[in-house]
């Protein structure tokens, strides 16, 4: 096994923004309780600051309204249901990011919806009434929750470069939009940072590079440019679910440095942050990849690089409380969330908990490659390992140290100790486990746990590691501070005698 070894004065660039976003499905379903206990679990552990999701102005939560009265078309506001949503998002410490769409059927220019829960995607019909609506939702945040509200992102619309998403894609209409919105709300407050045009995949190229020639020519400077990022080819569907191929991590960070790229050719707009406000592997709510080791080691990849031209990146979704095609039939379905039915955490929540830790033992990196990362404190070492490849992948780190003994602790999770699609597949792939079944579900979805003591000499430790295939891995060798009680000998004790 190769030795990496890591100097004492070694640094490595590395940005760890884990968990400044996560997805959402629409926003209504906040008012069910299953999404709510989802939503607390994964804040309980990961502990996300932002959340986004689609549906902030369809009729679900029902904000725009049309009467009639003395002949006179009239406009009403109703907040009932986005102020109960926004309450419980603020009760679990998290803020909206807010994606400002789809379009309320009153105010649209069109019948066109996509998803079983038909979100119109046209034009408004009046972009008056749409800026009007758009700044008055933000009056009314700002009275109800104050001066915090300012820090809460602003995305123009979802995905217009997809005509499902966008009336025909019209790149020109959209830039109105964006153009219309942006002027309003800066109008109202300047402080309030807005994106766009959060495109995914088609045309990509073209369509940032155009927009950064209209915010030129419209002497807009965009607080930060939104896209969004997809890791397979296209799928092939079998009854309810799509089978897909991951691409190339290097070909698809390639695609978001030439964003990067685009960007800054612009004098006044080099540097501007890029937020990618989706991302996973499969861009289906059925891409039966979501639920497996696989995605979690492949995800723990991504998350290493994502910060290397991106502010921020928000995992599509937390939970697997999502309609977009329908209500999921089981409880393992490919959907998108770290979290399926049952608050039954999938591999990949683990990944993000991983990083989450990562972030909070320390910012200095001292190792980056293509299988880990290693940050440094003043007590010792953390570090994360992923697996995408060979069936067992060894490591031999040599870290320089400044006690004689360290302890380590390992998190593990692979095929073997962590794979509660597995166990529900083993027994007979339920579509609605009863609460037993979902509680020894659940119980197969833990890491694996160990610790050891590893002993330094000539001012270095050695720290052998060992990953099976398409697992990830969480360690932390820390200064030991050995402390036993009087007449308490371990090895006595487990020896027995």
């Amino acid at each position: 096994m190769d030795k990496t070894v890591i100097g004492r004065n070694d640094s490595v660039s590395f940005f760890n923004n884990v968990d400044h976003c996560v997805g959402t499905g629409r926003l209504g379903l906040a008012l069910t309780a299953e999404y709510l206990d989802e939503l607390a679990f994964v804040q309980s552990e990961i502990g996300f600051k932002h959340i986004r999701g689609h549906g902030l102005f369809t009729d679900d939560v029902s904000i725009y309204h049309e009467y009639e009265e003395d002949g006179v078309t009239k406009v009403e506001y109703n907040y009932t249901y986005i102020d109960r949503i926004f309450d419980s998002y603020l009760e679990l410490d998290i803020r909206p990011y807010l994606e400002l769409g789809f379009m309320p059927e009153k105010l649209a220019s069109g019948t066109q919806t996509i998803f079983y829960w038909k979100g119109n995607t046209t034009p408004p019909k009046d972009y008056k009434l749409w800026t009007d609506m758009v700044v008055a939702l933000l009056k009314h945040l700002l009275s109800r929750y104050g001066d915090e509200v300012l820090d809460w992102p602003i995305e123009v619309w979802n995905e217009p470069n997809l005509p499902g998403f966008w009336y025909k894609a019209d790149m020109e209409e959209y830039f109105k939009l964006f153009k219309e919105t942006f002027l309003a709300i800066k109008a109202l407050d300047s402080r309030f940072k807005i994106g766009g045009p959060a495109i995914c995949g088609v045309f990509d190229e073209k369509w940032i590079a155009a927009f950064m020639d209209f915010c030129r020519a419209e002497g807009i400077k965009p607080d930060n440019v939104t896209r969004h990022h997809y890791t397979v080819d296209f799928p092939e569907k079998v009854g309810h679910y799509d089978y897909s191929t991951l691409q190339d991590p290097d070909e698809r960070i390639g695609t978001l440095q030439k964003t990067r790229d685009i960007i800054d050719s612009y004098e006044e707009f080099k540097g501007t942050p890029i937020h990618i406000t989706e991302f996973s592997t499969s861009y289906t709510p059925k891409g039966v990849i979501h639920d497996t080791n696989l995605n979690a080691a492949y995800i723990a990849e991504q998350l290493s690089r994502l910060g290397d031209m991106n502010e921020s990146y928000s995992y599509w979704t937390f939970g697997d409380v999502f309609e977009e095609q329908g209500v999921p039939f089981t409880p393992f379905h490919g959907g998108f969330g770290l979290v399926a039915a049952g608050c039954i955490p999938k591999p990949t929540f683990y990944t993000f908990s991983f990083y989450k830790q990562l972030k909070d033992f320390g910012s200095q990196c001292v190792l980056k490659d293509r299988t880990a990362v290693i940050v440094k404190n003043e007590k010792g070492y953390a570090g994360v390992l992923w697996n995408t490849g060979a069936e067992t992948l060894e490591r031999l780190f040599s870290l320089p140290a400044d006690v004689s003994e360290y302890t380590l602790i390992t998190k593990t999770v692979d095929e073997e100790c962590c794979n509660p699609l597995k166990l529900w597949h083993d027994l007979g792939e339920p579509a609605n486990p009863t609460p037993d079944q979902t509680d020894l579900i659940r119980s197969a979805a833990l890491p694996s746990v160990k610790s050891d003591v590893i002993t330094a000499a000539e001012g270095s430790a050695e720290l052998p590691l060992s990953l099976k295939k398409n697992g990830i891995l969480y360690f932390e060798l820390t200064a030991r501070t050995f402390t036993p009680d009087r007449g308490y000998d371990y090895q006595r004790a487990v020896t027995y005698r």
